[in-house]
């Protein structure tokens, strides 16, 4: 499939005509994820490489991690303003939040998943697996029952640059953590490099990005019983590949692009039959999203040095 470019004067900052180019169905089922007169727009920029979105609507805030800088970052949606909110982060990365709305973090440099308790102080949650430490948990999401999903691909000891280099100990995998009892599993040890990960709307299918494989894929995961089984490709993102993921209300699934150039970089918008049904073009790759907002209908996109957002007819799973 070709993914042209957009015109070089449509870009964030510049004046746009609605409908927005850079919202681009390819589906008439995309036509009804977007808003006639809603934009994407830049809301930060200036950074290394940032990650791991996560929305707080209790504080009005957006934090996402620049991990070469070694810090979290908030933006205030009243006024804009981009403040630090942790640094170091120890090379934070995914972030999220559990059913008691604290902050869960993967992080690079201590190749551990933590929790952010309600005072401030910082818990950590898993390191080590079977006496081996972890390799460098990546991305993260908390399941309806309470459960931690963490994929652990093992980029961020690759180089100093994310962490520090070091040795994978671990075959790479995805873990779940029951956090009451302390049980940590290996749930997903079929792909090369498990990246970003997210579930279904009624929890019954686990969505797993494989960024290490080549062609680089999307697979998909039965979960019953906190496992997960039959696995089985989702979707190619030939020519380039996918991060960080999420499903909205319907069943859709956005995943970030990047490495395909102009064109194809931004967000893929997946039908749940797996058909490319439409995109948000960026001039970064990006490198990972989620929903926000006071309705939960406002999507956050990280792409390399920027942050972007878009309002969109869909809430977040």
């Amino acid at each position: 499939m070709p993914f042209p470019p957009l015109p070089p004067d449509r870009w964030p900052d510049a004046p746009a005509r609605y409908p927005d180019p850079a919202l681009r169905a390819l589906d008439p089922r995309f036509e009804e994820l977007v808003l006639f007169n809603a934009a994407v727009e830049r809301i930060a920029t200036g950074h290394r490489w940032v990650e791991g979105p996560v929305w707080f609507g209790d504080h009005g805030c957006l934090l996402f991690s620049d991990i070469p800088s070694d810090r979290i970052l908030r933006w205030d949606a009243a006024t804009g303003a981009v403040t630090t909110f942790r640094e170091p982060s120890r090379h934070a990365n995914g972030n999220t939040r559990d059913r008691q709305g604290r902050l869960v973090t993967c992080e690079h440099l201590t190749r551990q998943v933590t929790r952010t308790e309600h005072d401030g102080s910082v818990t950590m949650l898993a390191g080590t697996y079977r006496d081996w430490r972890l390799n460098a948990p990546n991305d993260v999401v908390v399941a309806a029952d309470g459960a931690v999903w963490f994929s652990d691909p093992g980029y961020g000891i690759l180089s100093d640059y994310e962490g520090r280099v070091a040795d994978l100990e671990l075959p790479t995998a995805v873990y779940r953590l029951d956090p009451d009892r302390g049980d940590l599993r290996a749930v997903v040890e079929d792909l090369e490099r498990p990246n970003g990960l997210c579930f279904s709307p009624d929890g019954a299918l686990l969505y797993v990005v494989d960024s290490g494989s080549s062609p680089r894929t999307i697979h998909v995961y039965d979960v019953a019983d906190g496992a997960a089984g039959g696995g089985r490709v989702f979707v190619d993102m030939s020519p380039g590949s996918s991060d960080g993921i999420r499903c909205d209300v319907r069943g859709n699934l956005w995943a970030a692009a990047g490495g395909g150039g102009d064109g194809y970089d931004g967000v893929h918008v997946f039908a749940p039959d797996g058909t490319l049904i439409g995109q948000v073009v960026l001039p970064e790759s990006c490198s990972n999203l989620c929903f926000g907002g006071p309705a939960r209908n406002r999507l956050f996109m990280t792409a390399s040095r920027s942050v972007y957002s878009v309002y969109v007819n869909t809430t977040g799973a």
